[in-house]
């Protein structure tokens, strides 16, 4: 099972049989309050009836067509969709399956813009410290969360890592962005100096930094990183495949931001989790650089069989209508005040070392035992599933993101059991 204790869990499965709305149902026929849209995509909600009868639909007219020099209009519209909603610039996008073909595609694309433009010494890319990108070697290779890449080898070669930007000392219960941290952005600078900047290819980071405990980008971060590449001709890779598709109450954390980055990779909420499909968002420099300078008939060679795969796509464009239609990034954005309130009046309950919020994210981060770390977080895990609670956590850090469709009801319920687990833990 991945990133999975499987012993304890064959001792102690927990098991779901069925979904709908906010809740799933446990195999003993419990109702359980999803409140981390399942692994942060199930935006708008389990069982909904446009994603539904769409996939329906779709399977009983077209069940798989190959991309490979050939193609289907469906995917073409939700091109011409996302183009729509992507920032202003980034209108060409690539499909993939998941959020770590999106990052390695990212990547890919950012090496071969460089190459077509004859700036092949181009190749080292930069990541940073605690980021999360994905399982393949591209995403662990620019990742920085350690135990993602221990056990792998030397990964790629000519990556390096900005310094991450969680600052409890500085930064602790912020509501929102921190104040205190931009200057962490000028780390790029000192990685410019050491490797000289006519080498990197791109610079790769998550405006919300998710699975590894919800770290916030100070104010002004990625605006200093954005110029700090500009004056150096890197490009900026935003992954988003946690914030994009309203997550913060905005299709975009890079509209959110008011930040441009030259790629954007997506995922999770493109399809609700329903079928499993990833989009990079790319500008039309970069599109261009691969139709006008490619010097053989193919112009990109890079590709998945199941890239744009019918029933993805008749999923995310029922997705991206749900969204439309239920106004729910403009309910993210109402929601948010509510959702930051109850949060922070967790603050003073026993064991909370630090409270964080963006949108409908928050994070709880818990002391750690001494020489158990993550034993409290994975104690506060189990409880939260006995009390009909489905809770994520990354060690220590309980993060919480829930489908949009949550009522104010349901986020009063939510924190008053929290707070209950809370005062129950060792």
């Amino acid at each position: 099972m991945p990133f999975t204790p499987n012993r304890d869990f064959a001792a102690d499965p927990r098991l779901i049989v069925a979904a709908d709305g906010m809740y799933y149902t446990s195999d003993d026929g419990r109702q359980i309050l999803d409140a981390t849209a399942g692994l942060w995509c199930v935006n708008a909600g389990h069982n909904d009836p446009l994603i539904v009868e769409a996939v329906q639909r779709q399977v009983a007219t077209l069940d798989y067509a190959p991309h490979f020099n050939f193609g289907t209009p469906q995917a073409f519209e939700l091109s011409a969709r996302l183009a729509g909603m992507f920032p202003e610039g980034l209108d060409h996008v690539f499909y993939t399956n998941s959020g770590s073909e999106s990052v390695d595609t990212a990547l890919k694309i950012a090496l071969h813009y460089h190459r077509m433009r004859g700036n092949g010494a181009r190749t080292r890319l930069i990541g940073r410290e605690r980021g999360y990108h994905g399982t393949g070697f591209g995403g662990i290779s620019v990742g920085g969360i350690v135990n993602n890449r221990r056990h792998f080898g030397t990964l790629l070669n000519g990556v390096d890592h900005l310094r991450h930007t969680h600052d409890p000392a500085r930064n602790a219960f912020s509501r929102g962005c921190p104040e205190h941290g931009v200057e962490l952005a000028e780390d790029l600078e000192r990685l410019c100096a050491l490797h000289d900047p006519s080498t990197i290819a791109a610079v790769i980071v998550e405006p919300m930094a998710g699975s590894t405990g919800v770290l916030l980008p100070p104010k002004g971060y990625l605006a200093r990183l954005r110029e700090i590449c500009d004056r150096h001709g890197i490009l900026l890779i935003f992954d988003e495949v946690i914030t994009g598709y309203g997550r913060l109450g905005k299709m975009t954390a890079a509209e959110y931001f008011g930040v441009t980055p030259d790629i954007i990779a997506t995922a999770k909420g493109l399809t609700n989790g329903v079928v499993p499909m990833g989009a990079v968002a790319v500008s039309r420099e970069i599109y261009a650089s691969a139709m006008e300078r490619a010097d053989t008939p193919i112009e990109l060679f890079h590709g998945y069989t199941y890239s744009a795969h019918p029933l993805a796509v008749a999923a995310a464009l029922a997705t991206l209508e749900s969204y439309r239609a239920n106004e729910m990034f403009a309910r993210v954005e109402a929601l948010a005040p509510k959702w930051e309130n109850a949060l922070h009046e967790l603050r003073g309950r026993p064991h909370v070392a630090d409270i964080r919020n963006l949108g409908l994210v928050g994070a709880i981060e818990l002391e750690s035992r001494p020489g158990a770390p993550g034993a409290r977080g994975w104690q506060a895990m189990k409880l939260a599933w006995e009390e009909g609670l489905m809770i994520r956590v990354t060690g220590d850090i309980i993060a919480l993101s829930p489908p949009f469709i949550i009522t104010e009801a349901q986020i009063d319920g939510l924190f008053d059991r929290l707070a209950d687990i809370l005062d129950r833990l060792d």
